[in-house]
C-alpha cells in the first residue's frame, strides 16, 4: 500500500504514538496522522477534532478518500471538550501556541488527567508549556527535536501522574531537560540557535538607556552564559 507522506515533523509526531491505541488528533487540519496511522494498522480507531469546519471538512475528505470512514469520529468543537474521559488511550495535540496547548488542557482535566499520554507541540512559547506541565502535575515522559526545512520543532511526551509542583531551573522550561539526558542529535544546533537569537535582542538593545533596558540587559546575558554552560556539558 502507498501510504500518505507526512512532513518531517507530523513523521516525527507519528512516530510516538503507541501501536494498538484509540487516538485522538486536537486540531486536525487534514487529518493526515490519524489517516497515515490507520493505513499502516498503527492504531485501532481515532478521534479527529477540529475548533473550525473547514479544516474538518478536509479532514473528512481525507477519510473518505482513504476509505476509513468506519475507523473515525468526526468532531467538531474546542479542545479536547470534545472528548469525554477514557475515549481514548492517546492525544496528539500539536501545531499551536504554547499558551493555547496549557488553556485546552485546563479546559477539561478529566480528560487530559486520564489519558495515557499526551503528544504535544508547540509551535511558539515551549516554554510557558513546560512551566505549565511542571507546575500542574505532568511527568515529562520524552522530548523530540525535529527539523523540518530550516525549523527546529519540539516534541513533548507526558503524561498526568499528580506529581507535586515542581520547582526546576528557568533555563529548563527554555531546553528540555529530557532534551539534555539524552544529547538529542540536534540538540546542539537548537542550543547555538537560542543563543543567537538572544545575541540579536541584545544588539538591538545597545545604545539604550533606562533601568528597565539594564535589567533586561542582565536577565538576557545571563540566559547566554547559561546556554553556554549547557552547550559545553
Amino acid at each position: 500500500m502507498k501510504y500518505l507522506k507526512l512532513t518531517d515533523r507530523l513523521l516525527k509526531i507519528a512516530s510516538l504514538v503507541d501501536k494498538d491505541k484509540r487516538l485522538a488528533d486536537i486540531g486536525t487540519d487534514h487529518g493526515y496522522i490519524p489517516v497515515y496511522l490507520l493505513n499502516k494498522n498503527t492504531i485501532q480507531y481515532a478521534i479527529l477534532g477540529d475548533v473550525n469546519k473547514g479544516p474538518l471538512d478536509n479532514a473528512k475528505k481525507e477519510v473518505m478518500r482513504n476509505n476509513l470512514i468506519d475507523k473515525v469520529d468526526l468532531r467538531l468543537g474546542s479542545g479536547i471538550e470534545v472528548l469525554k474521559p477514557n475515549e481514548v488511550d492517546e492525544i496528539i495535540i500539536a501545531g499551536m501556541g504554547g499558551m493555547l496547548i496549557n488553556d485546552i488542557l485546563k479546559a477539561n482535566e478529566a480528560v487530559a488527567h486520564t489519558t495515557e499520554k499526551l503528544i504535544l507541540q508547540p509551535m511558539q512559547a515551549p516554554e510557558e508549556l513546560r512551566m505549565f506541565l511542571y507546575k500542574n502535575g505532568y511527568k515529562i515522559i520524552d522530548e523530540h527535536l525535529v527539523r523540518e526545512e530550516h525549523r527546529l520543532y519540539e516534541i513533548i511526551e507526558c503524561k498526568y501522574e499528580g506529581l507535586k509542583e515542581q520547582d526546576i531551573e528557568p533555563i529548563y522550561y527554555e531546553i528540555g531537560q529530557k532534551l539534555i539526558e539524552k544529547q538529542d542529535p540536534l540538540l546542539k544546533d537548537f542550543i547555538e540557535n537560542k543563543i543567537r537569537i538572544n545575541e540579536n535582542i541584545l544588539r538591538k538593545l545597545d545604545g539604550k538607556d533606562g533601568d528597565a533596558v539594564s535589567h533586561r540587559k542582565s536577565i538576557i546575558n545571563k540566559k547566554i552564559e547559561e546556554l553556554n554552560n549547557l552547550l559545553n556539558k
